[in-house]
């Protein structure tokens, strides 16, 4: 069986965003990216796309740069 859940694609150079149902495996886990946020923060981000779709770019960005030296 399958659960259904919001899948984001997105592009943070152009800015362009998608969102669809995707169909996710019940034994698979999936990783909360919001997890490492303050109650507060975590709500706020929450409640506007713009601000979860820019919090998920800075986050991709984040974990590609080599470490600093």
């Amino acid at each position: 069986m399958f659960e259904r859940c919001v899948g984001l694609a997105w592009c943070s150079g152009c800015r362009i965003y998608s969102g669809s149902m995707v169909h996710v495996p019940r034994k698979r886990v999936l990783m909360d990216a919001l997890a490492s946020l303050p109650e507060d923060e975590r709500e706020r981000v929450e409640r506007s796309e713009t601000k979860l779709v820019e919090f998920l770019a800075r986050r991709a960005r984040s974990e590609a740069a080599p470490p600093a030296s």
